[in-house]
């Protein structure tokens, strides 16, 4: 056997040495970059999860509503306590919150119909009892200032506005212009009659809508309000002004002997 000189066997030591050390130093690079990896991988699925927790949070979370007792399976109407009635920032959630109902036809053009409509939301939010079945009958709006047994065309398109609006936040309306026939006459079939003599005498009548107009510098002022015609309580109140513009769209029919005269282009 011979013998290996001492030199070289310290040379070979050494190169060992460094070829351990090179590969440590490579272990351990790649190890860094796989737990560098790792944490982001780590840091994306955990991001990712607390998204997803956050989103069923928010879902199954009640979103805040406004203080309105819903419709429920019949036609029960919308409304609120007096408590629970806060003024102008109310009626704004309010009226769009009515706007979302499948039953609610909002008015397209800017009408009577249309500053009716926010009167009736206006009655119904501070209505101060609401109970099932009650009937309500809708009479002509008169002027303050003139006779309580006269309308024109204003009052009474605003009864028959206000009918409709009844109806379509579910209450109870009834039409006491109805008469028990219908008669049949060579100009037209008709079943409603302004003479009381062919009406009937009682009505299932517990609350009436009526009002009062002012005329004033630039349109009507309309005071509606819904009163008990047992105990003569006002149950609820609205206000509204209709621009002029807008009530002398209300145009009377042509009836035979008047003429009306058209601007010639």
């Amino acid at each position: 056997m011979g013998t290996t000189a001492p030199g070289f066997c310290v040379e070979m030591g050494m190169i060992m040495t460094a070829k351990l050390m090179m590969l440590t130093l490579c272990l351990g690079l790649t190890a860094c970059a796989s737990i560098d990896k790792w944490d982001k991988a780590v840091a994306a699925k955990q991001q990712a999860e607390d998204q997803a927790q956050a989103q069923m949070q928010l879902k199954n979370t009640p979103q805040a509503t406004v203080p309105v007792i819903p419709a429920g399976s019949g036609n029960a109407p919308l409304y609120v306590t007096p408590a629970l009635y806060d003024g102008a920032a109310y009626q704004a959630t309010r009226m769009a919150a009515q706007k979302t109902l499948p039953t609610y036809l909002p008015q397209a053009q800017v009408t009577v119909n249309h500053y009716i409509q926010g009167m009736m939301h206006d009655l119904v939010a501070n209505l101060d009892l609401v109970k099932d079945g009650m009937i309500i009958g809708v009479t002509s709006f008169v002027y303050l200032d003139g006779a309580y047994d006269q309308a024109d065309l204003l009052g009474n398109q605003l009864s028959e506005g206000f009918m409709h609006e009844i109806h379509q936040f579910g209450l109870n309306v009834v039409d006491f212009k109805t008469t028990d026939f219908i008669r049949v006459t060579p100009k037209g079939d008709f079943v409603f009659s302004r003479d009381f003599m062919e009406l009937r005498e009682e009505q299932p009548i517990e609350f009436v809508l009526g009002g009062t107009l002012v005329a004033h510098q630039g349109g009507t002022l309309v005071n509606a309000r819904i009163v008990s015609v047992a105990s003569k309580k006002v149950l609820a109140t609205a206000q509204s002004f209709i621009p002029q513009n807008v009530a002398n769209a209300v145009l009377p029919s042509a009836t035979q002997g008047k003429l009306y005269l058209k601007q010639g282009e």
